[in-house]
């Protein structure tokens, strides 16, 4: 049997494996806890690191039926996926300048300054170490952010220069390699692109728009709608030039930007699946399994990504109404039966407020916007 390696197992790889189910693959999941959602949904666990390439390498180099790897919802195991993709002479997609364009927040933005593309302002922390700096640095108030970690970590947003010590440090603690970013603060209307690309062209797009809950900016669900062609013809401008630039030409792509008076800036760009259900979103807008071609993609087939439709999907999380110990999920046998639901926590686990994405229980993708308050009710002791 064919047998597809899942690099991780958070709440973003869920999806990737019932897709691989479907398509008649066994999965191997690769992970530090045992108690990963995906742990669950694979054929076979690995208990390693997935940073610990040497490792990793040598449990599945004599392996039979291994067919291709994939790393979904998140990017900090990309670079794994590269590495052992070479190792193992398996599929991949990823050039390197795609794979740091996708984990250096830093060098995306040097790209786009590169190709004229419009941007916000910008420096690395060690531009602040000094009143004489001054003039370098991007106009207050900025956002501050590791230049390597995603879920929404360490993120802070500073209005007055004392805020800016604390930040930085904040984001560098987060950071695997030590680094911060600090970007003038963009205005605008805040969304999401979820696209496939093949052959260099963009095949399905959807723009998303966060729904928040304040004062955290991390996102508790997204809104996907087909948008003013004038708007999506840009971002798709846009995102072509970038990913021509890289070299990359087929696979999945999760991209921040903003919106203001007609100007679209991207912000920062993941070469993988969305995680928060954004993938199944797209796919879902699209009438397109598009967490399946990513699957197919990783196992060297190409996927149909002919649309059928254009409609509205929604995503809505779970969350924790309070830290504590998870009693029950009730009430998710009320959503409509064509609602796709992912549930990653149990009775007993310990719970705590969705304030980074990390945090999540679970999400449900619909066409109508999922009233979870009203319908789920969530036990904390």
């Amino acid at each position: 049997m064919r047998r597809l390696v899942i690099l991780g197992g958070s709440d973003g790889t869920v999806s990737a494996f019932r897709a691989a189910r479907r398509l008649g693959l066994a999965t191997i999941c690769v992970d530090m806890r045992q108690d990963a959602p995906g742990v669950a949904e694979a054929d076979e666990f690995l208990h390693l690191s997935t940073r610990d390439v040497p490792a990793v390498a040598a449990a599945l180099r004599d392996r039979d039926g291994l067919a291709g790897l994939l790393a979904p919802g998140s990017d900090i195991n990309l670079p794994s996926l590269v590495e052992l993709a070479r190792l193992l002479g398996l599929p991949c997609g990823l050039t390197d300048a795609t794979l740091r364009a996708s984990t250096d927040k830093l060098f995306f933005r040097e790209v786009c300054e590169r190709l004229g593309l419009p941007g916000p302002s910008y420096c690395a922390d060690d531009y602040w170490a000094g009143d004489a700096d001054l003039a370098l640095r991007p106009p207050l108030p900025v956002i501050v952010k590791p230049v390597d970690s995603g879920s929404s970590r360490g993120i802070t947003i500073c209005r007055e220069p004392g805020e800016l010590p604390a930040a930085i440090a904040h984001a560098k603690e987060v950071s695997p390699t030590g680094r911060a970013l600090i970007e003038e603060l963009l205005t605008g209307e805040d969304l999401c692109a979820e696209a496939m690309l093949q052959d260099g062209r963009i095949a399905l797009l959807g723009l998303s728009r966060r729904v928040t809950a304040p004062p955290a900016v991390v996102a508790v669900g997204h809104d996907m709608a087909p948008a003013d062609d004038v708007l999506e013809k840009e971002v798709v401008r846009q995102l072509e030039r970038v990913c021509a630039d890289l070299g990359y030409r087929d696979g999945p792509l999760n991209v921040d930007l903003f919106v203001d008076g007609g100007q679209v800036t991207l912000v920062e760009m993941g070469a993988r699946i969305g995680g928060n259900g954004l993938g199944e979103a797209l796919g879902l807008m699209h009438g397109v399994d598009t967490v399946e071609a990513t699957v197919r993609l990783a196992i060297g087939e190409r996927p149909d990504l002919t649309p059928a439709r254009r409609v509205p999907a929604h995503v809505r999380v779970l969350r924790a109404p309070a830290e504590g110990t998870l009693v029950s999920i009730d009430g998710l046998e009320s959503l409509p039966d064509g609602a796709e639901v992912v549930v990653v926590a149990k009775p007993g686990d310990h719970v705590v407020p969705y304030t980074e994405c990390r945090a999540k229980l679970g999400y449900v993708v619909d066409r109508e916007p999922p009233d979870l308050d009203a319908l789920i009710r969530i036990d904390v002791r």
